[in-house]
């Protein structure tokens, strides 16, 4: 017997304020032709004042832990993955720890930039398979609406405000593809492409959270190699092929990135749940807002094979193959 990682709940939050790009050619040269025919986002959800990304979180997490049949007091570790955590420290996850009642759980934060859901489903789902956590919550949360240069055309009409969430429940398989949960998890960093896009700020560098800087074309040119190759090599792992795929949950970062990288993989576009128009790029909520969604709407069902990519900063990329 395999000890797997099981969905067992799912949660999603937008904040209310609702930012079109008609709004944004208001204060910026551009236009909703502009940005959507280079990106497919039509708007995107931006925080109110005072709302943290740990307030995102954790209306998530409630969400998914309801849906789970399951309070806090039944967490063992709780993982946020999040470029903009409320403070530089504590790590935001244990103010969720504290909203949800997760009293023994612990709790912490883990930062790769877009990819960090799947890493965060990754960290989780070893605690599971290693006996050290039974059940756990894996969030993706984002305000990197306060990370923009709204001055900035090529960035700032690109990202969005948002959180999602999982519950994961230890169940035993049979160790073949066919067993329910994580089949497999691969996470890949590459530091040498820091120039392409990053922040330019932080506590020891300036003392300042800075703002996105990003080489958008080369950013582009990387992310569809790097992340077909990262979902072969997940199908591979499990003896499968695309065909198999029932459904892949992309970060949602621009509509030409996930066109082109299923069909490097030789995916129908209509296998794929895009939310990007919605959403814009949420970083490390975009996935997870993207299952809610799917879901929630019916597309995605008991037993369905479901891949996760994403490509952030650093540059990391992952994927996570998931029976449902």
């Amino acid at each position: 017997m395999t000890r797997r990682s099981v969905v067992v709940g799912h949660g999603a939050y937008l904040p209310e304020k609702i930012l079109t790009n008609n709004d944004i050619s208001k204060f910026i040269d551009t236009s909703d032709e502009w940005i959507a025919g280079r990106t497919g986002i039509r708007e995107r959800h931006i925080a109110a004042e005072g709302e943290l990304t740990s307030h995102l979180a954790t209306k998530a997490a409630e969400q998914a832990l309801a849906r789970a049949g399951m309070t806090g007091a039944d967490i063992d570790v709780i993982v946020l993955g999040t470029t903009t955590p409320d403070e530089t420290f504590p790590a935001a996850a244990t103010k969720v720890q504290m909203a949800i009642g997760a009293d023994h759980a612990f709790a912490f934060d883990v930062q790769a930039a877009c990819s960090g859901f799947v890493y965060a489903l990754a960290m989780a789902d070893n605690f599971i398979r290693l006996g050290q956590a039974r059940n756990a919550l894996v969030i993706g949360a984002e305000t990197f609406s306060r990370l923009l240069d709204w001055n900035d055309r090529t960035t700032c009409v690109l990202f969005g405000d948002g959180a999602g969430a999982v519950v994961l429940r230890a169940e035993e398989g049979n160790g073949t593809s066919d067993d329910r949960g994580i089949l497999s998890t691969h996470l890949h960093s590459d530091g040498r492409q820091h120039d392409l896009l990053y922040a330019d700020g932080g506590p020891s560098l300036n003392q300042q959270a800075g703002v996105v800087r990003m080489q958008g074309q080369e950013v582009f040119r990387h992310a569809v190699t790097r992340l077909s190759g990262v979902l072969h090599e997940a199908l591979e792992a499990n003896g499968l092929a695309p065909e198999d795929v029932d459904w892949l949950v992309p970060h949602q970062a621009n509509r030409r990135i996930l066109e082109s990288t299923a069909k490097k993989l030789g995916l129908p576009i209509e296998k794929m749940v895009v939310t990007v128009d919605k959403h814009a790029n949420t970083s490390a909520a975009s996935i997870p807002l993207a299952l809610a969604q799917a879901v929630d709407d019916g597309r995605i069902k008991r037993g369905d094979l479901v891949l996760m990519e994403a490509m952030g900063a650093g540059f990391t990329w992952a994927a996570a193959a998931v029976r449902w």
